[in-house]
């Protein structure tokens, strides 16, 4: 069972046009999402895939779209963020990389008690193995199953998600959650869906340096969520000062670093893995 997106979910694509756009809009269908419209201003009427584009979102919700996956180059990918926000559309994947700080700190801010989901931005997006995908993430390593994931990485996800379904096990929802300081939805927000999700009976995070996203999901994974959990943190030889990959990844503090993590979630009795592929083994 999915958290966030199933086979049935109506997805609109903003910058369908674009070379990411359309190629993965392309792959997205393929996999079986329901991808129902596409946003390009100035590209009104045309078709890309088959699929009917649109100048705006606004023009695009005659189509009654559930979810949106954002393509737009970062100069105005919240302009694209926020045409979604205001249409009332209620899961966003923002899947550009670039957008300002402060830019989705408004957006945040907004969005508070409106029931609206934003995942990234800088984040390979979600996928429900077996039924449907929103973003860059290559469906043919995913199998349906009933682990949770959650990722600060994409590359990371990529290598557990392999391991685990090397060793058959398989996953009920897999989400990126993107590497800037400022992201949609952390941890905890997906936590709490994992947790009232009865198809889902073990989660995995996989964490990195910097914030302390990881030590709340750990406190929370220990007095809420009743489940089996495990984890995994990259970044057990950065340097302090130096942002390593992502945005969000700098070690400012003694507590924003790999090993402060791994000893805090082993502290509260998660599990976690030495390398990537050692998490199907934990949860095995």
């Amino acid at each position: 069972m999915s958290i966030l997106l199933d086979k049935k979910t109506r997805v609109l694509v903003q910058g369908i046009t674009g070379r990411d756009g359309s190629f993965h809009t392309k792959m997205m269908m393929e996999y079986g999402t329901k991808v129902i419209a596409g946003v390009t201003p100035g590209k009104g009427g045309q078709k890309m895939n088959g699929v009917p584009v649109f100048d705006t979102v606004s023009d695009a919700m005659e189509m009654k779209p559930d979810a949106a996956c954002i393509f737009v180059p970062p100069a105005f990918a919240v302009d694209a963020l926020w045409e979604s926000v205001e249409a009332g559309i209620k899961l966003i994947t923002v899947i550009t990389e670039g957008i300002p700080t402060l830019e989705m700190m408004k957006v945040k801010n907004h969005i508070k008690g409106r029931g609206i989901t934003i995942i990234g931005p800088n984040c390979p997006g979600i996928i429900t193995p077996g039924e449907a995908k929103i973003g860059i993430l290559p469906g043919s390593i995913f199998k349906k199953g009933n682990v949770g994931v959650i990722s600060r990485s994409g590359t990371l996800t990529y290598e557990v998600v392999y391991a685990l379904t090397e060793k058959g096990i398989g996953q009920s929802t897999v989400i990126g959650i993107g590497g800037d300081p400022i992201i949609g939805s952390r941890f905890l927000d997906l936590l709490e869906k994992f947790k009232n999700d009865k198809k889902t009976d073990s989660v995995v995070i996989i964490g990195e340096i910097g914030g302390n996203d990881e030590i709340e999901a750990a406190q929370f994974i220990k007095e809420e969520l009743k489940k089996p959990a495990c984890a995994f943190i990259a970044g057990k030889s950065a340097p302090a000062g130096k942002k390593m990959g992502h945005a969000g990844a700098i070690i400012s503090g003694s507590s924003d670093t790999a090993q402060a993590k791994i000893e805090a979630l082993l502290g509260m009795g998660i599990p976690v893995a030495a390398l990537p592929q050692d998490v199907a083994g934990l949860l095995k």
